[in-house]
């Protein structure tokens, strides 16, 4: 953030189908990425590959997701990577998903369910180098079933945040997964948690307004919020021109969000 003066963070969810026509043959997805990485990587404060677009291609997805990261670690080794993968099971099975998340692929943070609680996602929260991103208020229209649900005066999405800080943060390795679409949840968030940072989803393809976001999510020092866009940048063209097109429209969203800073 400080180094590029930037909150964005460009979504890597680099589905095989959507790949611009002229990328053939293998490692398609991996040579994507690297155009997309080279073309953004001074515009942006992370990059979040989502695990699902990888795993649904076999071995192949896998090994495209590792040639990324170790891309980006040995290229750009200054920019945080998050892998988008929800994870959440008992503890002995944590400890597998921890090292391939942390290990095997050498991400710097990844997103978590809190469903299971503090005791099974131990082997993610007592990683200290490592960013737990916990989901909170999520950005999809359902949202609500579960997480507007109250407990007592609180709604659950606003009691998991009070654990997560009061209880989960012990290492000081915890943020929050909120989404950009509800923006009046974001701020009631940011003044219940004043200091942690928030993964926010949702802008341009799922329509999060961005000065609502900005106002609603920055900090004191002006800084707390990753704003995550993933189709709206990456496949903003599907001509040979596409990491042209990922950089105009990510330096377009950093402008638009640093307008409102």
């Amino acid at each position: 953030m400080e180094k590029t003066n930037s909150l964005v963070c460009v979504g890597l969810d680099s589905d095989h189908e959507r790949l611009p026509a002229h990328l053939t043959g293998r490692n398609a997805m991996f040579r994507f990425n690297k155009a997309i990485i080279d073309a953004t990587h001074d515009l942006v404060c992370a990059y979040k590959p989502n695990s699902a677009f990888y795993e649904e291609e076999g071995e192949e997805g896998i090994e495209q997701l590792k040639m990324t990261a170790d891309y980006l670690v040995d290229t750009y080794p200054d920019i945080p990577l998050i892998l988008d993968a929800k994870r959440a099971d008992i503890g002995t099975t944590n400890k597998g998903y921890a090292a391939f998340a942390f290990d095997h692929l050498g991400m710097d943070a990844i997103t978590l369910h809190p469903y299971l609680g503090r005791e099974a996602l131990m082997p993610f929260l007592d990683r200290k180098d490592k960013g737990c991103i916990v989901l909170c208020r999520t950005s999809n229209k359902g949202a609500g079933e579960f997480q507007d649900l109250k407990i007592g005066r609180d709604t659950l999405y606003k009691r998991v945040a009070i654990r997560i800080r009061d209880v989960w943060n012990k290492n000081g390795n915890c943020m929050l997964v909120v989404g950009a679409t509800y923006p009046r949840e974001l701020s009631e968030l940011r003044r219940l948690i004043p200091e942690m940072t928030f993964l926010v989803p949702g802008v341009g393809a799922q329509g999060g307004d961005v000065q609502a976001t900005v106002e609603a999510g920055l900090d004191k020092a002006k800084k707390g919020i990753i704003i995550s866009s993933s189709r709206g940048i990456i496949f903003a063209s599907s001509g040979k021109d596409f990491a042209e097109a990922a950089r105009r429209e990510t330096r377009k969203l950093l402008t638009e969000i640093n307008k409102y800073r």
